[in-house]
């Protein structure tokens, strides 16, 4: 006997996905991202989105690369590659740390205006983005990222 035409076979319709707190926080992350790379770019620097995720906060700094590497999600030895072509091209110094097997990462001035740069660029994001959200919402969803991410262990 054929099932067709009795229903039984009908799958239950599947009700519209909505997104998760993941994408809700990956999907503005990776429109800033975008701005900055078009504001650095434009301003005469050639970075990779990889090569900007060293720059992001807190920045290389005084940083060993094995924490930018784990800043990064990527091995130590990718890590080591990025930073090469970032020295090559001016924009930091690796010098000898507090020990003689440890690194550190110094920036040049052309690092320092690739902060600049992106504060600059993020400055602006923030005024467009309480512009829309209104000030009091924005400064409470500025003010929960920030607890979230104390929470988190991410910032002290």
């Amino acid at each position: 006997m054929s099932r067709a035409g009795t229903g039984a076979s009908r799958k239950p319709a599947r009700q519209p996905l909505t997104p998760m707190i993941g994408s809700l926080l990956r999907l503005p992350h990776e429109a800033v991202v975008a701005r900055m790379l078009a504001a650095l770019h434009g301003n005469g620097f050639d970075v990779s989105v990889t090569e900007l995720g060293v720059f992001l906060y807190p920045g290389p700094e005084g940083r060993r690369p094995i924490d930018l590497a784990r800043q990064c999600n990527m091995t130590r030895q990718a890590m080591n590659y990025v930073l090469a072509g970032l020295e090559r091209r001016g924009y930091i110094e690796r010098r000898a740390g507090t020990s003689a097997a440890a690194r550190v990462v110094r920036m040049t001035d052309k690092g320092w205006e690739i902060i600049v740069r992106i504060r600059s660029c993020i400055a602006v994001i923030e005024q467009e983005w309480a512009s829309h959200l209104g000030t009091q919402r924005f400064k409470a969803l500025r003010e929960t990222l920030h607890d979230l991410s104390v929470w988190l262990g991410k910032l002290p």
